[in-house]
């Protein structure tokens, strides 16, 4: 993962909190002793217990057969509880409307072992959001955000636990204290006690232990991880037994100050990724700083990608599309496989690193198949074989939806469902 990268995977929490303080995020020198290092709100809020399911709630909720619905005004987490409770129901809808935490916490809606193998999913245009700004502290660099994930996937998530068709956005690098908010159930388990990845991570998404969501037919737009993960974050602690499936998503506008401005997958972790854009999504936005401040670098000539994937974990990604990002792919791992993907452009710097952007940084390129790229640096460490690849390729001549219109990208990068292909 580089300097950075193996300092803060392998150093000891109280170097951890001290890399957190210079992204402005609170984090109490007493937590720091302890062995996850918890960090306080930002805010100091007066903090309430998660929502328990009231009668009301459960009157209001309509069922029918394997179907719960959810409409605007009422309660998805009360939702995801009741099915979690229930032989019958196996799908919690909801329907078209924008749904936003009321109380300040970790994650607006979680997925623990008790809900695993239900499926989350909208109907018609649904917005989750981590914000609200009547409940959030106007001072706060967090406003209007007032959860640390929209999205919780912890521990004893199988893979056939879903969540589909819904646009998210408004992670805004919140913290919460989690002596007032306990996510994870296992989390006193030995492997699974909480660090401050597991709170500082993806904004819009954290997966956590042996936990493999199915993640499909999202948009993941203008959001914001207070360290790594703008978008989402995979931290499966080494834990074997299964991987994140990402398909059919669009990520943009998503930002960190670490790595893996869309998704980043941290050491030990495992992930496929299919049929997606990723679009102007912006890391290394602190990493100066932390040079600066504490000596600490992490790719520091050029800096990291739109997907990270950390040493001793494994990414699959096939028929997806980077283009517009601050570079795009950097890949420590091994057994990586990208098949027929497109790099275009990923030349979003800020000027910051003294090197040029790129599209790919992997070190183990065995598995990169039919994939055309162009940008300042296409192939960073020149380990992706050119017989099997595109270098320096031609113009894709992208419409308004990124579909590539050049005959022969005809089979190649990301389709959106939408678009007849």
């Amino acid at each position: 993962m580089g300097k950075i990268g193996f300092t803060l995977m392998n150093c000891s929490i109280s170097s951890r909190c001290i890399l957190c303080l210079s992204l402005v995020v609170a984090v109490s020198v007493a937590g720091c002793g302890s062995h996850d290092g918890q960090p306080e709100s930002a805010d100091s809020p007066q903090f309430k217990s998660s929502a328990s399911v009231s009668s009301d709630h459960v009157e209001k909720l309509k069922i029918e057969g394997e179907v719960l619905h959810v409409f605007p005004g009422q309660e998805i987490q009360n939702g995801l509880d009741i099915a979690a409770k229930s032989d019958a129901v196996r799908i919690v809808r909801v329907h078209a409307g924008v749904y936003r935490p009321e109380q300040m916490g970790q994650a607006f809606l979680r997925f623990n072992a008790r809900h695993s193998g239900l499926i989350l999913e909208a109907e018609g245009e649904v917005t989750l959001t981590g914000e609200n700004p009547d409940v959030a502290s106007t001072v706060a660099k967090s406003f209007p955000a007032i959860v640390n994930h929209i999205i919780y996937f912890g521990d004893g998530v199988s893979d056939e636990t879903t969540v589909r068709g819904f646009r998210m956005t408004g992670a805004n690098g919140y913290t919460h204290d989690r002596e007032l908010d306990r996510l994870e159930p296992n989390g006193d388990q030995p492997g699974l006690q909480p660090g401050l990845f597991y709170y500082l991570d993806g904004g819009a998404i954290k997966v956590f232990g042996r936990s493999w969501p199915t993640i499909e037919n999202m948009t993941f737009e203008d959001n914001w991880a207070s360290l790594c993960g703008g978008a989402i974050s995979i931290e499966h602690r080494k834990f074997q037994g299964g991987k994140v499936l990402i398909r059919n998503c669009v990520f943009k506008n998503n930002t960190c100050p670490g790595t893996g401005a869309a998704v980043d997958v941290l050491e030990g972790s495992a992930v496929e990724i299919e049929n997606c854009l990723f679009l102007s999504n912006i890391a290394n936005t602190g990493m100066a700083q932390i040079s600066r401040d504490f000596g600490l670098t992490y790719n520091a000539e050029h800096g990291s990608g739109a997907l990270t994937v950390f040493p001793g974990s494994v990414a699959t990604v096939s028929s997806c599309t980077f283009t517009g990002n601050w570079n795009g792919v950097d890949d420590k791992g091994s057994k990586s496989v990208y098949q027929d993907c497109i790099f275009w452009q990923n030349n979003a710097g800020d000027g910051s690193r003294p090197g040029k952007s790129y599209e790919i940084d992997i070190l183990d390129a065995s598995g990169v198949t039919n994939c055309w790229l162009n940008g300042d640096i296409e192939d960073l460490r020149g380990t992706v074989e050119r017989d099997t690849n595109h270098i320096e390729t031609t113009d894709p001549l992208f419409n308004e939806a990124f579909v590539p219109k050049a005959a022969e990208y005809s089979e190649v990068g990301y389709r959106p469902l939408s678009v007849d292909n």
